[in-house]
């Protein structure tokens, strides 16, 4: 392996809290490096050591460095003032503290150098904070938000928490933009001590409020790309007009007789896997009741070539980004909803996964094909669920009797995957419901139908198959990759757990969490404790290294179930048309052109970072279709569960909406709190009342601010009802300039992890 691969490896290991100091030789153990490769490891340890990267303390044992003098690295600001240093060259200290009067105008996303100083020690360990000496490279220039004049001055409120001032705009005339306008601004100066930001507008989105509006502005605001350049539409168009069904089965296994179908959701446009499942009875009691599960994924390789415009465009966009009532695809639409859609009645390219399993759900033999399939009914998850509720007028008997054989197969691989440690959360989501304008009218529970289920089970068990072929070929390859719970968040599930009563052992493990979430199912806390387990999770991620996919108990998997919409399923694709090319065979010394372990490395990551900002994206724009509707609600009541606790007040999450409010503590009953964060719960001085992660509270909705995304709330006091008077707000600044701290939904960022996947278009497993 290259030496700068190890120095990575070593360094990222090192960087997390996981680690604990070790030898060389332990380190090298751990990383599970081999012993013909332990020369290398030893010489990429010397020389991390001579850069000062990594330094060796007591007993021999390695450490990184503590950060002294200065440091480089992103800033993250938070709403009070104060912000982090994400340093870009790990040390033992991990982020930096800086203090709202040392930012000197930085804002989230910036590089940054920063000076450091001692703090003095706490808990036996130093404790260091920052000052930002200048501004290396700006991370935003360009902002979206309401224009307002107020005062004779015209300002825009940024939206969203990287910028939290406001931006004042000389010129509002240049771009025909009047107040109450969604405009994008590009920044002219950046906001210091004593000196405005200011800017000009750039584009005018229309007015706040209106349909498509909100969309255009999450769109603008997360940089996502949006028309594709005409050379990639062309190319597009040609692959798809060169389409010969015939032509193109020559060579592939021909299943268009087999009963297959497609389960979706009802507004699903790109329909990239379909199955097949046949039952067969023989004379081996051991093999009777064999199923042979096919799973099918549009074959995107076929049309989109390495080198081409149209490779190159879904290779910088990595994902698809699915908004309610719009997408931003991965591929062109002549592609995406057509030739590589799995439409019903229509001759389509795919490449299947023959998976056969015995009764209890074992794997008994796997083989892959390139095939020509045509589905023979398209099903939303709705229509599977009544099929197999009984409900089978209107639909081919084969159908029916093909869901029911599905629903069996999948319970019982499911029980299989229980029963080797997959961990299930409960956390549920609502949908938006719109009118024929396209504005939300109000919300319903996600469907949690056992049909999606079955479409997960299946497309986990091809995603391990075809990750379980890469490791036996030994074929580098892009994973998809959940570590394990490192322990430093392991440690606060445990304080949480032990705040609301529970009693963990000195070391959780899957099977212990598998039990805590059979036991709280349904229970008042279930929520509050599905969050924390999920919050103790790491990031599932692409990468090539050869880890297993913790919160599924998968030794080897990946993605590669639905290539129209992300691009590491692609590049598997890839891999797997060279596997069934016979490049990988033994006697063939080439693999042409197949990713090194450095590439896939390198796209690991960027695929990472967008899926990153597509689900940031698509989160926000949710949050703010739900607070939208809900500003006329100010007043009303609704029940809440606690959901976190913090130094400045309580959030709360309505349960009806699923989003969170904030209880701030100046705003509840004449008492002093005090806060146990880490343990989830706060006390009042005075009365003793007690409040809780996990506990339910009736409040009242008292102030909806959509820019900022934030929501405030206010207790009810016990047999209070009606509509609640929102408290006084104060009008002598402008609105940017009052962010106030809350939280949409529940995921923070993390993985999804064991949780029901699909999510609509979104299995993101």
């Amino acid at each position: 392996m290259p030496q700068e691969r190890l120095t990575e490896r070593i360094i990222s290991y090192m960087s997390s809290r996981r680690y604990r100091p070790q030898k060389v030789r332990a380190l090298a153990r751990t990383l599970g490096i081999a012993d013909e490769e332990y020369g290398d490891f030893h010489d990429a340890v010397k020389a991390l050591m001579h850069s000062g990267r990594v330094v060796m303390g007591s007993a021999s044992a390695l450490l990184l460095p503590e950060p002294t003098g200065a440091i480089v690295g992103k800033f993250r600001l938070n709403q009070r003032g104060f912000g982090f240093v994400i340093p870009d060259v790990p040390n033992a200290h991990g982020d930096l503290y800086v203090p709202a009067e040392a930012t000197a105008g930085a804002i989230t996303g910036d590089t940054v150098r920063a000076v450091v100083t001692r703090r003095g020690k706490r808990d036996g360990r130093m404790m260091y904070e920052g000052r930002i000496e200048n501004v290396i490279q700006r991370g935003h220039s360009r902002f979206v938000g309401e224009l307002v004049r107020e005062g004779g001055r015209w300002f825009v409120v940024p939206d969203g928490n990287v910028l939290h001032v406001p931006i004042f705009v000389d010129d509002v005339s240049a771009k025909g933009a009047r107040a109450g306008d969604q405009v994008v601004l590009e920044i002219t100066a950046y906001p210091k001590p004593m000196h405005d930001a200011r800017g000009v507008i750039v584009e005018v989105l229309g007015k706040r409020g209106d349909p498509g509006v909100d969309t255009k502005s999450i769109i603008r605001q997360y940089g996502l790309p949006e028309a594709f350049d005409e050379r990639v539409v062309a190319e597009a168009r040609a692959v798809s007009a060169e389409f010969d069904p015939q032509r193109a089965a020559h060579g592939r296994e021909d299943l268009r007789g087999r009963v297959t179908v497609t389960i979706d959701p009802v507004n699903a446009r790109d329909f990239d896997d379909a199955i097949t499942l046949e039952e067969s009875a023989t004379a081996d009691p051991r093999h009777d009741g064999q199923f042979e599960l096919g799973v099918h994924i549009a074959d995107v390789s076929h049309f989109v070539r390495p080198g081409t415009a149209l490779d190159d465009a879904a290779r910088e966009r990595a994902n698809s980004v699915y908004f309610p009532q719009h997408v931003v695809p991965m591929l062109p639409e002549v592609l995406s909803n057509g030739v590589c859609s799995l439409q019903e009645g229509q001759p389509r390219l795919t490449k299947s996964a023959f998976i056969a399993y015995d009764r209890e759900g074992r794997v008994l033999r796997t083989r892959f094909a390139n095939s020509l399939i045509a589905s023979t009914k398209r099903l939303t998850y709705e229509e599977a669920t009544q099929i197999l509720e009984g409900k089978v007028g209107g639909y081919p008997k084969p159908v029916a009797q093909l869901l029911r054989r599905m629903d069996l197969l999948a319970r019982i691989i499911r029980q299989r995957r229980i029963r080797e440690g997959m961990l299930v959360l409960e956390l549920p989501e609502v949908e938006l419901v719109f009118d024929e304008l396209a504005r939300v009218t109000g919300v319903v529970p996600e469907d949690m139908s056992f049909s999606h289920t079955i479409i997960e089970m299946f497309m986990v068990e091809a995603n391990e198959a075809v990750a379980r072929l890469f490791v036996k070929l030994g074929v580098p390859h892009l994973r998809r990759v959940h570590e394990e719970p490192d322990d430093a968040t392991l440690e606060g599930l445990t304080r949480f757990l032990k705040a609301i009563g529970n009693k963990p052992p000195k070391r959780i493990d899957r099977a212990w969490l598998q039990g805590l979430l059979a036991e709280v199912k349904g229970a008042p806390a279930s929520f509050a404790i599905n969050l924390a387990v999920l919050r103790s999770m790491q990031r599932a991620e692409y990468r090539p290294d050869l880890i297993g996919h913790y919160a599924l108990a998968s030794e080897d998997y990946l993605h590669f179930t639905s290539p129209i919409r992300r691009y590491p399923d692609l590049v598997d694709h890839r891999l797997l048309e060279a596997y069934l090319a016979g490049k990988f065979e033994h006697k063939k010394k080439s693999r042409g052109d197949t990713p090194t372990f450095e590439e896939l490395h390198e796209m690991g990551v960027h695929c990472s970072a967008n899926e990153r900002r597509a689900e940031a994206a698509e989160r926000e724009l949710k949050l703010v279709k739900i607070l939208q509707l809900l500003e006329s609600r100010v007043g009303e009541q609704f029940d809440g569960v606690v959901t976190g606790v913090a130094q400045f007040g309580v959030f709360v999450q309505l349960r009806e909406y699923l989003v969170d409010g904030l209880l701030r503590y100046a705003d509840l009953a004449d008492d002093w709190w005090n806060v146990d964060a880490e343990g989830g719960f706060v006390i009042g001085e005075r009365t003793g009342r007690r409040i809780a992660i996990g506990q339910q509270l009736r409040v009242a909705l008292s102030r909806i601010d959509v820019p900022n995304r934030t929501l405030d709330l206010a207790l009810v006091a016990e047999g209070q009802a009606g509509r609640a008077r929102p408290p006084s707000q104060r009008t002598d600044q402008p609105r940017a300039g009052r962010k106030r701290g809350a939280r949409p939904g529940r995921r923070n960022g993390r993985s999804p992890t064991a949780q029901r996947a699909s999510r609509g278009r979104a299995r993101r497993r």
